[in-house]
């Protein structure tokens, strides 16, 4: 299995191999809240499948959701099995490849520019309640570094506010908010390509966080274990993914501010704050049959998955090259967001180790609040086991760590002005003199199950 570069044969090799993770809704839904409804309910069914809307309000694009919940599909997206894909990113992740610039690109089959360009015929969902008006979700923004000419690529929100006219904004304060800060500096936009419809693997290297002289193609191609395939634009001095289902052109004006949100972020609240630019889109090509992508918006799994697996990852190769004894990282995705907790567990060999896995979790990525640094018998796949931990091997004035003032997020609910108070959790039992813990034996709890006829793996805690 190959890593494909096409979001549509990435879809229909899922519906041949694995066709219940993609359930196909042929009525028509409406594109505020119930494609959001249907989207989030589908969490329940087996595997979480992918959901094809052929009709989204009035659109004539057929739109597609849930591609990114589940660790088989990003598995699927580097071709490689699940219990390969931890491995696999690791690997490829810091393998760059650069890419490979074609001199054409399925999605100049249409074109719409002008007076006749009207984004009002993408079927952009009003996601909750809350929303303030239809978003773009599953648009990743391309741009180049206007003092090095470095590409990157990131998911950023953007508000539909009329056909042409998009509100964006840059909170996550990395490369895309610099590159724009550094064009305005210059009194210029910041010229950007909003891509839609791409597979995993660009999907994935999206939201790595690179050296600033690495550019983000360079790691898709790396991802993909092969050059990611790249056309120029019509409009705006870019290059972009060639197999990409949409292409919006446009330009970040420099100074223009205005109101965009609310939003329903990944910590399960409306937010209004943003840096509120404005994208002035120029052009709108697409493929012929194209599919509009769309990821969910809130406390989803396909929100929050996709931001806890580059975490695990980035954290994990940080903790492998100062802890000897790791054993596992968690960033839980439901209560922790995908993006504010980590679960830590490790077997201590000496006093203080479990404070540098702290200090060093916390500085890894501002978006961290909260480590919890546990022993390797504490099972970080099961909340009730850490919070066990806690509760019996904490004493707060000896096992904290807080540090006042750090760069958070503007998303965080609880942060009036997107700085944050960071927290670590020492939940590691001293090396000697503690309690020691209950346990049975072995063949008592075979005995167990073969009695009470549970699977050969059940064990419950005590």
């Amino acid at each position: 299995m190959s890593a494909p570069q096409e979001l549509r044969t990435f879809l229909a090799d899922l519906a041949r191999d694995c066709p219940r993770q993609l359930v196909r809704i042929r009525e028509p839904v409406d594109p505020v809240y119930e494609a959001t409804a249907v989207a989030m309910a589908a969490e329940q069914l087996p595997g979480c499948p992918v959901v094809w809307f052929d009709r989204v309000g009035s659109s004539p694009f057929p739109a597609v959701v849930n591609v990114l919940a589940t660790r088989e599909r990003l598995a699927r997206g580097l071709g490689v099995a699940e219990p390969e894909l931890n491995a696999v990113y690791s690997a490829r992740v810091n393998r760059h490849i650069p890419p490979r610039l074609c001199a054409d690109a399925p999605f100049e089959a249409n074109v719409v520019e002008g007076s006749g360009l009207d984004l009002g015929i993408l079927p952009a969902l009003t996601h909750f309640e809350q929303d303030g008006g239809p978003y773009i979700t599953g648009g990743h923004v391309v741009a180049r570094d206007p003092h090095t000419g470095v590409e990157t690529i990131g998911y950023h929100r953007i508000m539909v506010k009329g056909p042409q006219r998009l509100g964006i904004s840059l909170h996550s304060r990395r490369r895309m908010f610099e590159y724009h800060r550094r064009a305005a500096e210059a009194g210029q936009p910041l010229p950007v390509a909003v891509v839609l419809g791409v597979p995993p693997a660009v999907s994935l290297a999206s939201i790595v966080i690179p050296p600033a002289d690495a550019g983000k193609f360079a790691i898709a191609g790396g991802l993909l274990d092969a050059p990611l395939e790249v056309a120029r634009c019509r409009t705006v001095d870019l290059t972009v993914p060639r197999w990409a289902e949409m292409v919006i052109e446009g330009h970040i004006l420099a100074d223009e501010r205005e109101r965009e949100g609310p939003f329903g972020e990944f910590t399960g609240y409306a937010s209004t704050r943003g840096t509120e630019n404005v994208l002035i889109p120029t052009a709108l090509q697409y493929r012929e049959g194209a599919i509009y992508q769309s990821h969910n918006a809130g406390l989803s799994l396909e929100h929050c998955l996709f931001l806890a697996f580059p975490r695990e990852i980035l954290v994990t190769q940080i903790l492998r090259r100062i802890i000897p004894n790791l054993k596992a990282v968690r960033v839980p995705i439901r209560s922790g967001c995908g993006s504010f907790h980590v679960y830590v567990s490790l077997r201590k060999t000496a006093e203080g180790q479990p404070k540098q896995a702290i200090m060093a979790v916390l500085g890894a990525d501002h978006y961290f609040k909260h480590v919890i640094v546990v022993d390797d018998d504490i099972d970080i796949y099961n909340d009730e086991e850490v919070l066990w931990a806690v509760a019996t091997r904490v004493q707060a004035d000896r096992d904290l760590v807080v540090a006042s003032g750090g760069m958070g997020t503007l998303l965080d609910p609880s942060s009036p002005d997107g700085t944050c108070a960071k927290l670590g959790i020492d939940a590691t039992r001293p090396l000697s003199g503690f309690a020691e813990r209950l346990t049975l034996p072995e063949q008592a709890w075979a005995r167990a199950r073969a009695l009470l006829g549970l699977a050969a793996d059940a064990r419950p805690g005590g």
